[in-house]
């Protein structure tokens, strides 16, 4: 079991996180079934909504999804694949030499990972997968992209908890006791309006700091701003995520 607590930031937010959190591309399911050993059972760590869960039922031909949260797993979409669980990533429960891939997508760098990695070696069949997944801020074309990272870095900013380090570093700063295997270039990418983007920054663990920091909530503000930067109203942007990831075999 972990032997910290679980870092709960997201649990308030699980209805906005179903609906704003982008979605991983299907190119990141078919590249990690490809290079996993079998097609049997995935296990998805830290799943959110099951945002990637989802995809990779497309490939396994059953995938366990966990988080802590019991709310976010109330929030997740069913799928007749996907089994989803209220469990930390520490202990699955599920049974040794089991599982042909373990993820975690946007969720490594709250886990205890000494105990994660136990457990992911425990229950990994020979040659399994483990790959950590994380996207750090989104970019977008125009005047509109320096709003966003004005109010990313200086309104909400000091708000971030401080784990939010090891995603805007590619997961290079996370400890990772393996031989790694190369990663290949994936983003996601999607064409969003001016909701979906101020929909998305709701999410942010910032946001909800800064919001009890302050006694004010700041982002009607970075919406207005947003808006004046964005151009013809109802209008869509290309937005983009670089992925990265880390990736071995256990």
């Amino acid at each position: 079991m972990p032997d910290q607590p679980f870092k709960d930031h997201f649990s308030a937010a699980a209805a906005d996180y179903a609906a704003h959190r982008p979605t991983y591309p299907e190119a990141l399911a078919t590249y990690l079934a490809g290079i996993s050993p079998g097609r049997e059972r995935a296990l998805d760590c830290g799943c959110g909504n099951g945002q990637l869960a989802r995809l990779l039922a497309d490939s396994f031909d059953a995938v366990v999804a966990t988080d802590a949260s019991a709310e976010q797993i109330a929030a997740a979409e069913a799928h007749p694949r996907v089994c989803f669980r209220v469990a930390p990533a520490e202990a699955s429960g599920l049974p040794e030499s089991s599982v042909d891939l373990i993820t975690a997508a946007q969720a490594a760098h709250w886990f205890d990972l000494p105990a994660f990695y136990a457990e992911a070696r425990r229950i990994a069949r020979p040659g399994a997968v483990l790959a950590l997944i994380s996207y750090g801020v989104l970019h977008l074309d125009g005047a509109a992209e320096a709003v966003l990272r004005h109010f990313y870095t200086q309104v909400v900013g000091p708000y971030w908890p401080p784990e939010r380090a090891h995603v805007e570093a590619g997961y290079r700063t996370l400890p990772f006791p393996f031989a790694e295997l190369p990663a290949p270039d994936l983003a996601i990418e999607r064409d969003w309006g001016l909701d979906d983007l101020v929909g998305y920054a709701r999410t942010w663990s910032a946001l909800r700091g800064a919001q009890a920091a302050l006694g004010t909530d700041p982002l009607p503000d970075f919406a207005a701003a947003l808006a004046r930067a964005w151009g013809e109203p109802g209008s869509r942007r290309r937005v983009r995520w670089p992925l990265s990831l880390r990736l071995t075999k256990l």
